[in-house]
């Protein structure tokens, strides 16, 4: 009976965990929670953004990752210069339904 005991809080321990671990963290659902409009609307602010990022000759847009939620464009990758960074943040401003910009793009 006690291994049986052992077994059943191991087992709930590990549920328990488990259902811990799915609701934190930056990809949680209560953390982020669209309707299927609003991420239609991401989603179109994104290939916009990236299709600014790839028309401007001073930036190399293959090394930058754009992602949108809820109007705010989180950029991130590697640039060169400080001004390419500088550049795609007024590059993505410039985009309609942008709300605000979070440039966390590096320096090589």
């Amino acid at each position: 009976m006690t291994i049986t005991k052992r077994i059943a809080a191991a087992v709930f321990t590990a549920s328990m965990l488990a259902l811990t671990g799915c609701a934190s963290g930056p990809f949680a659902k209560s953390a982020k929670t669209e309707s299927p409009k609003e991420y239609a609307g991401d989603a179109l602010i994104t290939t916009k953004v990236k299709a600014a990022l790839v028309n401007d000759p001073m930036l190399k847009a293959r090394e930058i990752n754009v992602e949108t939620y809820q109007g705010t464009v989180q950029l991130s990758g590697f640039v060169a210069t400080r001004e390419e960074a500088a550049k795609a943040g007024t590059v993505a401003r410039g985009i309609e339904g942008v709300t605000s910009v979070k440039n966390d793009i590096r320096l090589k």
